[in-house]
């Protein structure tokens, strides 16, 4: 068997329970550089679409005043649908609060349940004379 890349447990593991060689378990990231990375992701959004709603704003004045000045048709679509564009830019900066909120939400602690687990030890016989109420 190759022990490449393995720790000890999982090479001891895959001995003793005559497994056939697989690769090594991945590593998981602690959840604390996770819960900074959506921090991260979140203000980088949020800016990026400041910086959208901004822009879109200019863009409409002059969209605006380009519709106003030649009266053409097709001009004032554009109007229309950066008007839209723009409403829905405002909808994403809202919506990515609120995932915000949900994800950290997910990420707090719950509260630790207590589990009652009931053991019997004995053989077969013993056991199915217990379910039947003969012991």
């Amino acid at each position: 068997m190759s022990h490449s890349n393995k720790t000890n447990f999982e090479n001891s593991v895959e001995e003793a329970l005559g497994l056939p060689d697989s690769p090594a378990m991945v590593e998981v990231m602690p959840a604390v550089e996770v819960k900074e990375d959506v921090d991260t992701d979140f203000d980088t959004a949020r800016k990026n679409l400041h910086n959208i709603i901004d822009k879109g704003n200019d863009a409409l004045e002059e969209a605006l005043l380009v519709a106003k000045t030649s009266e053409h048709p097709r001009a004032f679509e554009v109007v229309g649908q950066l008007i839209k564009t723009m409403v829905d830019a405002n909808k994403d900066l809202l919506d990515i609060q609120k995932k915000l909120k949900d994800i950290k939400k997910t990420e707090e602690p719950k509260e630790a349940q207590n589990v009652t687990n009931a053991l019997f030890v004995g053989n077969a016989a013993e056991l199915q004379a217990l379910i039947n109420g003969r012991k």
